[in-house]
């Protein structure tokens, strides 16, 4: 039997680990107290929380908050200082770690990426109200503390760190939401602009599906799980051979596939009008689960500090506390890293990509530690820049006063006949296609087989030379650059596509083709690095919130949203364009005929079709850069 799928190797195991592999830290000889609490909250429901109180300490310490799905016990098993927290320890904190309501230790009833409260109704509860009572009780709890709590995690928890900055508790002076599921529809843990991340979603059913209060780890019985997924044609039949068909998350998934209200009030922008506690997004610009939220919720909050009037006050928050409204600020860490990755230690390199430094180390040391020091300490001169984002390729932090940076100039990168990618825009000329057939019968797999769970942290960095050469992947590659070329923000894929079905798929990938010899790294020569990449149903061609076919055989414009990235392509390496239709199996199959609901599609429905890729004056399929002067 095989482990668990690749998404919790990442994210449930490394919330454990980020504990269970705790290291000795600096201001930790005095030792630390371990705590269990019982927390009331306005509904009288009880959480379960465990602290870490410093003993002898001689002056008020500020409270550091994590409230989690994955078992606040587990996070302090004893009385060592996490790993991640190793640095900020060294200023001196109360550590608390919380189960949310309905998990593990928390009474209640657990409900996934919970919907806020109605405001209108006075018993209402939500995370957001959770962390709020929480802290209040804390604060007037805990002995020896100074009455200034900070809010941070990662992953689920950095949702939850985003929801405590919403009518935040007047001793909230800080949060830092990190890889927070920002929108699980439109790019993060469950969707991404309208295809199902299947295994994402079987392994999250399976692991709280059956057992709210606990763990329920999915076993697959294929060594290669490409062959596991390829049996269950449908989504209807792999939740019924999987037994998650039963449980209410895989149940929201079939009633809500598109972008509809369910979604909407769970994302970040929608919940989160304004700043009102000063807020660090962190984010990796490889996380192969969360890359969208700590970018859109960040852009969110700036645009709302740009249109004051979209941003809608809290009538509890405005009124008790006005002074929130003034000096709030919103910063955004952009890493070269994988899913959690700052939390370790080191950074230096992702798969066999280096980086030159520990990009983890210095973010902790540099930046989270000052960014909490400041605002529960006090210490530091408390200026910080806007964005901290390290530009790979270069293999250096920069620091920004806006993201993305004013001083850019768009461009775009055309693909041409006869597989040729360039910034010059199709000449004129006879209307020219790339066409290949996409069969859900012999699906483009997204990484290497055999499929084993080992790559899923590199997997976005592996080299693509494993399908440039497939007749169902169509490839589009420069020239060798005559000079370094730095693209800096949003990438976004513009295609215009015809199929001979009635609705499709569109994966895109930009790519650093390095020279075929590499002096230093001999097996580095030829590599194809994803810089972006991202799916894109087609069905939403329109409309996220309405499907609609597409009309066959009719050229049709899909934008595809590649994210955002701060990158050097160096001299001498090409730049490369792929489309395909399938990324299997982590992405469930279209069937590529139009149905309401593909979670209810027939086997009858799945049909190879033929996809062309338009590359003419008429119709020119681009990629949307900006380019560093």
């Amino acid at each position: 039997m095989r482990s668990l799928l690749r998404l919790f190797y990442s994210t449930v195991l490394t919330a454990f680990s980020l504990t269970l592999t705790a290291a000795p830290v600096l201001g930790q000889d005095a030792g630390y107290e371990r705590r269990e609490l019982k927390i009331p909250v306005r509904d009288g429901t009880t959480l379960f929380a465990v602290a870490l109180i410093p003993k002898n300490h001689t002056t008020p310490l500020p409270i550091l908050l994590v409230r989690t799905p994955f078992s606040a016990a587990g996070a302090f098993r004893d009385t060592t200082v996490p790993r991640p927290y190793r640095e900020l320890a060294q200023d001196g904190y109360i550590f608390v770690s919380e189960d949310i309501r309905g998990r593990i230790g928390s009474g209640g009833d657990f409900v996934t990426l919970r919907s806020q409260r109605d405001p209108k109704d006075p018993g209402g509860v939500d995370e957001s109200t959770d962390a709020f009572d929480t802290i209040d009780w804390l604060v007037k709890n805990i002995p020896g503390n100074s009455g200034k709590v900070g809010v941070l995690g990662s992953s689920y928890p950095g949702w939850l760190a985003a929801l405590a900055g919403v009518g935040a508790h007047p001793a909230l002076k800080a949060i830092s939401p990190q890889a927070p599921i920002g929108d699980a529809w439109m790019g993060d843990d469950f969707f991404h602009q309208g295809a199902f991340r299947q295994t994402q979603g079987v392994a999250w059913a399976t692991l709280v599906g059956p057992d709210p209060r606990g763990f329920t780890f999915l076993e697959i019985p294929d060594y290669d799980h490409y062959d596991f997924y390829l049996r269950f044609l449908t989504l209807d039949s792999l939740a019924k051979a999987t037994g998650v068909a039963k449980f209410q998350v895989w149940q929201d998934f079939v009633d809500h596939p598109a972008w509809d209200g369910w979604w909407q009030a769970k994302a970040l922008p929608t919940v989160m009008k304004r700043a009102e506690v000063p807020t660090l997004w962190v984010g990796g610009t490889w996380d192969a689960e969360d890359i969208l939220g700590p970018q859109l919720a960040y852009a969110a909050l700036e645009n709302s500090r740009s249109h004051p009037e979209r941003s809608e006050s809290h009538p509890e928050r405005s009124e008790s506390h006005p002074e929130r409204s003034e000096g709030s600020s919103n910063h955004l860490v952009l890493g070269p890293w994988a899913h959690n990755q700052w939390n370790r230690p080191g950074g230096d390199s992702l798969g066999p990509i280096r980086f030159g430094s520990n990009t983890a180390d210095w973010y902790r040391e540099n930046v989270l530690r000052p960014w909490f020091a400041w605002y529960l300490h006090g210490k530091g001169s408390g200026t910080f820049p806007e964005a901290w984002v390290f530009e790979a390729g270069e293999n250096q932090w920069h620091t920004f006063d806006a993201w993305p940076p004013k001083d850019v100039q768009p461009r775009k990168l055309y693909l041409h006949a006869g597989g040729k990618l360039s910034f010059d825009p199709p000449p004129a000329g006879a209307e020219q296609y790339a066409s290949y057939v996409s069969d859900p019968a012999h699906p483009v797999p997204y990484i290497p087989r055999p499929d084993d769970d080992s790559g899923w942290d590199t997997w976005l960095v592996q080299s693509q030379r494993f399908v440039d050469n497939r007749p169902d992947v169509a490839t589009w590659a420069s020239e060798p650059l005559a000079e370094d070329l730095t693209i800096a923000g949003d990438v976004v894929a513009h295609l215009f596509a015809s199929t001979t079905g009635t609705d499709a798929d569109w994966v895109v990938k930009l790519i650093d083709v390095y020279p075929d010899s590499v002096a230093d790294r001999p097996a580095m020569g030829g590599y194809q690095l994803m810089v972006n990449a991202d799916i894109m149903r087609g069905r939403y061609w329109k409309s996220f919130s309405t499907p609609a076919p597409i009309p066959a055989n009719t050229v049709t414009p899909f934008n595809v949203d590649l994210h955002q990235q701060l990158y050097r392509f160096q001299k001498g390496h090409r730049l490369m364009v792929q489309v395909q239709s399938t990324w299997f199996p982590l992405y469930d199959r279209n069937p590529q005929t139009f149905v309401p609901n593909i979670f209810r599609a027939k086997p009858s429905d799945f049909r190879a079709q033929q996809h062309r890729i338009w590359q003419s004056p008429s119709y020119p399929s681009h990629l949307s850069v900006s380019v560093l002067p």
